[in-house]
């Protein structure tokens, strides 16, 4: 069986081992492929496996010999799910690997925001603190996350754990989400709408997929809704976000600040309209990126097309 990995290099930077893998079949590893290479490159191959390399319906009708896409990812939008169902292709993604290390970022953004802990690394390196009177030295505000309230829009494996968290530094939890109340966990409350969750809450992360409804959610209007000392967090997707948007109101100051580890293009152009507001903080789609995280992705791409060649498919988003 000859297997192509298309982009295997944010997977597997050198740190992990492909070992695995050609256990199974006959392996080529790219570290990167152009949109121009990927016919070329997949010919003869009955599995591909890919992260973010797109394969349309003119890719996936060229490769006859093409019986197995693997995802290496949660999100499969980069796959033409018609144009495979048509070919009896089987799909499968990673659902759930990186859950707990988004979460963690979710709240690196928080913590860095209202501890300011980059600004005082920094502010200490270059000697603030030593030229101080004082024992202690501050010069922005410091915020105690203990009874302020966040909203999370979305509430699956992701918003789940930080939900967690947040209870962990009593927080008040609020979600929008097509849950019932009574499934939600104790101390964890239902918005009636989105807007109501962008009006009352403190911090507001984003935990939705992207679709035609929730694409630029957070646009101008919604962002007049936060209040002035709201922070707003996005691990999600960046299309999620009208980046022109928020950049209005963060300069503005009608909202505090703002952690996001996604954009809408990735990597983002020179003239992204975020990348040059000092309260906004971004990091560059590391979420995901934990050793932890990416080992169990490892571990479960394997099991997927293991399963697969058993001939019993798991994670099958083709069905």
């Amino acid at each position: 069986m000859k297997i192509v990995v298309l982009d295997g290099y944010t997977l597997n930077p050198g740190d992990l081992s492909w070992q695995s893998l050609k256990a199974m079949g006959e392996v080529i590893v790219y570290d990167r492929t152009a949109a121009e290479e990927v016919v070329e490159r997949s010919t003869g191959a009955e599995v591909v496996l890919t992260n973010k390399v797109v394969l349309d319906a003119k890719a996936i009708h060229a490769l006859p010999m093409l019986k197995y896409i693997g995802v290496l990812a949660t999100g499969y939008n980069v796959v033409d799910l018609e144009a495979a169902r048509q070919r009896g292709i089987v799909v499968t993604n990673i659902p759930a690997y990186s859950t707990n290390s988004v979460a963690q970022m979710v709240f690196a953004h928080i913590l860095n925001i209202t501890q300011r802990v980059g600004h005082y690394a920094h502010e200490i390196r270059n000697g603030a603190w030593s030229g101080q009177t004082d024992f202690c030295y501050w010069n922005t505000p410091l915020q105690e996350l203990d009874g302020k309230k966040i909203g999370l829009v979305g509430f699956g494996n992701t918003g789940q754990a930080t939900a967690r968290i947040a209870l962990s530094f009593g927080m008040e939890v609020s979600v929008y989400t097509s849950k019932e109340a009574s499934q939600l966990p104790a101390g964890v409350c239902k918005c009636g709408s989105v807007d109501e969750l962008f009006t009352s809450c403190d911090i507001v992360s984003l935990h939705c997929p992207l679709t035609d409804d929730t694409r630029e959610m957070v646009n101008a209007r919604r962002l007049s809704l936060m209040k002035r000392t709201a922070i707003l967090i996005n691990t999600g997707r960046g299309g999620l976000v009208n980046e022109r948007d928020l950049a209005y109101a963060l300069r503005k100051g009608t909202l505090a600040a703002a952690g996001v580890d996604v954009l809408s293009s990735e990597p983002p152009r020179a003239d992204n309209p975020l990348l040059r507001v000092e309260n906004c903080f971004i990091t560059p789609h590391i979420a995901w990126a934990t050793y932890e995280a990416r080992v169990r992705l490892m571990n479960q791409a394997i099991a997927n097309l293991k399963a697969y060649q058993e001939g019993n498919p798991i994670n099958n988003v083709a069905k």
